[in-house]
């Protein structure tokens, strides 16, 4: 069942986001309770000129009540306010128009979005891309090419800036220069994990946006990982998983988004690669079996495929190769030697140098070898491994 929007949805400033965000940072108070609390109110700033009975009455624990009657929360939410003005974040809560009509639907929506960069990339037509921490190089080959075919027709690519399929959503959005939402399980001032810190940096100067809801300073703790599992999927249109073992944290995202009402989509896996499992069994149990963009894009609702095309006709872009690979198998603008290495290589196992060699003996010379594989690096489309091992990326 939706949550509809309290009935203070008209009020706006400051006071207002001071109530919610004051109730959030209330002992006791979780997501859950802060919205059951104000939506018995007319107005949040009554939160904080309610008597301790009255505050009793709305179903607050007595220790919260007590918090809020003294004047606690008011001044932690102060304190979080001036904290998030000072790193040129933002919050949002439901009292204002820019909260996400999706969130609104789920089962326990945040009370507070901590944000970094782009609020209305909350709002707009997106995929959650989802996998293991721990992908093959062709499960993070496949993630990188999806979301970037995908960001490329602007949808905005959603996922968790983890390590594995997480990051490599995340750079195939930015390989698109399209735009992508990092949905983390600590503060937006604490980056995890550390090594992604240059991603953090280009998902805001893309135009993206990093998105929590945790106050800043919240620590990596393991259990908020699942927990924001759900904001990722009741943003999105779709969740797209891309290799996931039986027990992981993805395989809770897929159960959230078919809880919440959306398409769930999975690129099928080797099944000797137990990160297989995951998208294998979903496909079974009815998710989309996904190669490609178009296995994603012919399924979107009618009328957001039809927004998404207004936006590419008006800012120029089109279906065409220019727009990102239109599928697995797209070669175009390759030289005879190029297409002939490429064939020879495959996504799934790296395939090394001498062993390539002699599998193209007779057809092409090893200095022609030597540049084709430099020029199919530079393209994108092969990477080169420790050893002289190459694969195929796309």
């Amino acid at each position: 069942m939706g949550h509809p929007a309290p009935r203070s949805a008209d009020v706006a400033g400051t006071e207002s986001q001071l109530a919610w965000l004051g109730l959030i940072l209330t002992p006791a108070m979780g997501a859950t309770r802060t919205w059951r609390v104000m939506t018995q109110l007319e107005d949040p700033r009554q939160l904080f000129t309610a008597s301790l009975t009255e505050l009793e009455g709305l179903g607050m624990p007595a220790q919260s009540a007590q918090f809020v009657f003294d004047g606690k929360a008011r001044a932690a939410a102060e304190d979080e306010w001036n904290r998030v003005r000072d790193n040129g974040a933002a919050i949002l809560t439901p009292a204002e128009e820019g909260y996400p009509e999706r969130l609104r639907e789920i089962y326990d929506p945040p009370a507070v979005l901590w944000i970094r960069g782009d609020a209305s990339l909350l709002s707009r037509p997106g995929i959650a891309v989802v996998g293991t921490r721990h992908p093959s190089p062709y499960g993070a080959g496949m993630a990188e090419m999806l979301s970037r075919d995908l960001a490329a027709r602007s949808l905005t690519i959603l996922s968790g800036m983890a390590r594995g399929v997480d990051t490599a959503a995340h750079k195939g959005a930015l390989e698109a220069r399209g735009k992508t939402v990092a949905v983390w399980g600590t503060g937006i001032d604490v980056i995890y994990p550390k090594e992604n810190k240059r991603l953090a940096e280009q998902i805001i100067e893309s135009g993206g946006a990093i998105v929590s809801e945790y106050p800043l300073g919240t620590f990596p703790a393991p259990q908020n990982f699942p927990v924001r599992n759900r904001i990722l999927s009741g943003l999105s249109i779709g969740v797209l998983v891309i290799e996931a073992a039986e027990h992981s944290g993805t395989r809770i995202t897929a159960r959230l988004a078919m809880e919440q009402n959306r398409d769930v989509y999975a690129v099928p896996g080797n099944v000797t690669n137990k990160n297989a499992w995951g998208p294998n069994t979903l496909i079974k149990q009815g998710a989309k079996l996904t190669a490609t963009w178009e296995d994603v894009w012919e399924d979107l609702p009618s009328e957001v495929r039809l927004q998404l095309e207004e936006e590419m006709g008006a800012s120029g872009k089109s279906e065409s190769k220019e727009a990102g690979s239109a599928s697995l198998f797209s070669d175009t603008r390759l030289s005879d030697h190029e297409r002939m290495i490429l064939e020879r290589l495959r996504q799934d196992e790296t395939t090394q140098l001498d062993e390539l060699i002699e599998q193209m003996e007779g057809q092409l010379g090893s200095a022609e070898i030597f540049t084709g594989l430099f020029e199919l690096e530079l393209a994108g489309r092969v990477r080169q491994l420790p050893g002289k091992n190459y694969l195929r990326t796309m």
